[in-house]
């Protein structure tokens, strides 16, 4: 057997089902012998789609997912979805054929590149070895949660592997949760115990039902808000003590909470500029604690009063058993009134801006959540446009919502919920991109008709970079390179086979209604031309950040 084929059956033992990616000579055997050995390959049409849809897939079904690209050109197309994954710590497998020879113009020095974009290499050298390096890299994705790069050189792929060296079958151990210290949840229990208004925020690393339900348990005990950062979205849906996300989607009652807290948890979330909009979500007199399993998290990002190295549902649990008396807390009468009327977006009064000619993005969002079923799994694009679907498209839980914007690179909201729909294939997908997002990424609109999603493409089309042309033009600054003609995003995606409707007035979405209601045979794509007068709330929270 071939290494090529005897690393490809031997991650599919170990636990990768899915691989995204686009196939050319280097990758060839390999992504074979993968999908002889049960795996599903899912191929886009650009091998940055792929490495987005992988990075979703990971996200959205806690496990690792392979990506698989040719040497050279396959893994620097595939570079910008590299680099969100690495940047957000998904645990991803890159499996990238390589040229060694000199003058073969594939070569790169691709370990150099990947380490360039924070994901960290391996490199399968040896027959003998080939399988147990490939399970190495496995592991490493699998429990440090890191995108890892294992290269595979071509005359590397091409030996025979010893007998004795060819497939091992055993599935890849569990990741082991990191057990707080005792000191540190004795410390958490007597800040919960002195706190008056305490508001937990859930990060990445709270994503689990396990974690959900141990935190809403310790904040029912001492009456604490709960809020999320934006990846996390959707964990405490059911919650009526629930602010949604913390941040420049936060909403203006959500704001004032956090703002008025005397004591922040930050859980498996990193309380970066996003999550506390620069740090004036924390009030001059609130505490701070940060929970982590990675110590290194612990503080990067702004002082903190304690922070506890261990795993959220685990400490959490701990903290529990401490069996700490119960206290109002923050959920005080008024505060829970207010929660019922108003902290969702769309219960804040706005007038409506909409024309015949285009729709207010605050409406048609309010419109597409009553319209499109619950049950679904939103991706979001990067753009003037995107805390719209962010902030009122309700998602049914953690689940329910991927959001790929470490990199804040625009073009992958699209390859995002392909990704996310293939992990939740129960439910309704819905891609809400803006037009330069869309049409950077249309070629996927072919992988979205040909695996059968129905999903539903939303592009709030403003005919412009809506980020520059809000944050350059109150100054005066030319904006021709940064505005276009009217493009019929909607016939475009009917040459890909899409049902496509464009809508200028709310009466425009009566042909969703339609299709909601009817077989949903083909994808759908919503071109709805927004206006844009206006940027977005959150656009000067973004700037600041760059």
């Amino acid at each position: 057997m071939k290494v090529a084929e005897a690393v490809g059956r031997a991650l599919v033992a170990s636990g990768i089902d899915h691989v995204f990616g686009v196939v050319g000579s280097g990758n060839f055997h390999l992504t074979n012998a993968m999908v002889a050995a049960g795996a599903r390959f899912v191929a886009a049409r650009h091998e940055g789609g792929a490495a987005t849809m992988a990075d979703a897939y990971a996200r959205t079904s806690g496990t690792v997912a392979a990506l698989s690209v040719h040497q050279g050109p396959g893994l620097t197309n595939a570079l910008t979805g590299i680099t969100e994954a690495a940047k957000s710590r998904t645990p991803l497998l890159v499996l990238a054929a390589e040229a060694t020879a000199q003058r073969s113009n594939f070569r790169i020095d691709q370990a150099v590149l990947a380490h360039s974009v924070g994901a960290v290499t391996a490199r399968v050298t040896t027959a003998h070895d080939a399988v147990e390096q490939a399970r190495a890299a496995l592991r490493r994705a699998r429990h440090e949660r890191r995108t890892v790069l294992l290269n595979l050189p071509l005359e590397v792929q091409a030996l025979d592997v010893p007998d004795a060296a060819l497939l091992d079958a055993r599935p890849m151990p569990v990741r082991e949760p990191v057990e707080p210290s005792e000191t540190g949840v004795a410390e958490l229990v007597r800040a919960l115990e002195g706190a008056r208004r305490p508001v937990f925020v859930a990060g990445r690393g709270a994503r689990t039902t396990g974690s959900r339900d141990a935190l809403r348990a310790l904040a029912d005990r001492y009456g604490a808000l709960l809020a999320t950062s934006a990846v996390a979205r959707g964990l405490f849906h059911e919650s009526p003590f629930s602010l949604d996300v913390s941040g420049g989607f936060a909403s203006p009652l959500a704001v004032e909470l956090i703002q008025g807290a005397d004591l922040i948890v930050g859980w498996g979330c990193a309380l970066n500029m996003w999550t506390m909009r620069h740090g004036s979500l924390i009030g001059p007199d609130a505490t701070v604690v940060q929970v982590d399993d990675d110590p290194e998290a612990l503080g990067a990002h702004r002082e903190i009063a304690l922070g506890v190295t261990g795993d959220v549902e685990r400490t959490a649990r701990r903290a529990l058993e401490a069996r700490g008396e119960s206290r109002t807390g923050y959920r005080t009468p008024d505060v829970t009134e207010a929660l019922a009327a108003r902290v969702r977006w769309r219960d804040v009064p706005y007038e409506d801006e909409g024309t015949r000619e285009r729709i207010d993005p605050r409406t048609l969002s309010i419109a597409l959540d009553d319209i499109l079923p619950a049950e679904r799994v939103v991706g979001v694009d990067s753009g003037n446009f995107m805390g719209h679907p962010s902030a009122y498209l309700s998602v049914p839980d953690h689940n329910g919502f991927c959001f790929t914007q470490a990199f804040q690179s625009i073009g992958l909201g699209l390859a995002t919920t392909i990704g996310a729909a293939l992990a939740q294939p129960g439910r309704l997908p819905v891609a809400a991109l803006g037009d330069g997002g869309a049409l950077m990424s249309a070629v996927e609109l072919d992988t979205v008709r040909r695996l059968g999603l129905p999903m539903v493409v939303v592009v709030y089309n403003d005919e412009a970079y809506g980020a520059e042309v809000h944050h350059f033009g109150p100054d005066g600054f030319p904006l021709d390179t940064v505005t276009f003609p009217e493009t019929d995003i909607a016939a475009v995606a009917r040459g890909y086979g899409f049902e496509a409707v464009t809508v200028r007035t709310p009466a425009d979405l009566k042909a969703v209604q339609d299709w909601v209601a009817g077989p949903r045979s083909a994808p759908l794509l919503i071109d709805a031309k927004v206006t844009r007068e206006h940027g977005s709330w959150w656009l000067e929270e973004a700037f600041r950040g760059h």
